[in-house]
């Protein structure tokens, strides 16, 4: 076991939890100048596909990850991170490494496009849904004064519009867009890094002492994640390419959401908060790997009757 990680908490003040919340809302602003209507528009074209791809994010994911926990989490702060993880919508990462991986990088794109759509309702649903349901987090919960239908809506305003506002800049002004995502995203990075490390300073000793059990649970999560996407896509008939699409999908998060959620909503529980921050390292390593593997290996093609297919033109 991992004593006392349960009661370690992030105590912030009220400018800090005022700071995490103009993190978020940047944060959801650059996601937002990242999309582009065409990329919903491809929903339309294939459905299919992008939406059995979508479903493994928001539905079968987060139900896996509640079942791991019971297996892997030795604490109930670490369930509730793997928890808040699974919750989150795929990171734009993926659709990085899914080019370099020789992916299907359109396919990718439309994902993570849709994935974050619905983050605005997905990701609080399920992180209280799970949670709540989990005999050890349902108690975590209750203990640190949580008030589920709040934190609902206000996640999903504090999400939402952000998000749309961003898309909405984005669809009037591509140029200045594009020139801004990148910006803001690493400005809203370092914010949250500055965060962690005071929190570390802060915190250091009694997270040292016990993070290290953190390690074997990211690897075998992130494992499971990545097979996943790999083996869903396998399972609907799909080509290499979507193959290494879907596995990136699932496979990277935007753990930096889910540290800000859990900061700003959850007291920065030691556990769950080692937790989301590790996957912001580890998913860049393993699935850096993996496209470092696939980028020297081109993609099988696909199999006979997909899914989905291309409407003819």
């Amino acid at each position: 076991m991992a004593p006392g990680l349960d009661d370690v908490v992030l105590n912030l003040d009220s400018a800090a939890r005022s700071g995490l919340s103009v993190i978020l809302a940047l944060m959801m602003f650059s996601v937002g100048l990242g999309l582009r209507v065409d990329d919903f528009r491809r929903v339309l074209r294939r459905p299919g596909v992008i939406l059995f791809g979508t479903a493994l994010q928001v539905i079968v994911l987060p139900a896996l990850t509640f079942l791991l926990t019971f297996a892997i989490a030795p604490t109930a702060s670490i369930a509730l991170g793997m928890m808040v993880v699974a919750a989150c919508p795929g990171g734009n990462a993926s659709n990085v490494l899914t080019q370099a991986a020789r992916g299907d990088a359109a396919l990718s794109v439309s994902l993570t496009a849709l994935s974050s759509a619905l983050a605005v309702l997905t990701t609080p649903f399920n992180i209280v849904f799970w949670a709540g349901l989990h005999p050890r987090t349902s108690h975590l919960l209750s203990s640190i004064g949580l008030d589920r239908g709040a934190f609902l809506s206000e996640t999903a305003l504090t999400l939402g519009l952000p998000l749309a506002t961003g898309l909405f800049f984005a669809e009037r002004a591509p140029r200045i867009a594009m020139r801004m995502r990148r910006p803001l995203h690493v400005l809203s990075l370092l914010a949250l890094g500055a965060f962690i490390v005071g929190a570390l300073i802060t915190n250091g000793s009694p997270l040292a002492a016990t993070g290290w059990f953190i390690f074997p649970v990211l690897v075998i999560q992130d494992a499971m994640a990545l097979a996943l996407g790999y083996g869903g896509a396998r399972f609907a008939g799909l080509g290499g390419a979507a193959q290494r699409a879907f596995t990136f999908e699932t496979g990277i998060r935007n753990s930096g959401l889910g540290l800000v959620i859990l900061l700003s909503h959850f007291k920065g529980l030691g556990g769950a908060a080692l937790i989301t921050a590790g996957w912001g390292v580890w998913h860049l390593i393993s699935g850096g790997t993996l496209a470092a593997y696939w980028s020297q290996r081109a993609p099988g093609l696909a199999p006979p009757a997909p899914i989905e297919t291309e409407p003819a033109t």
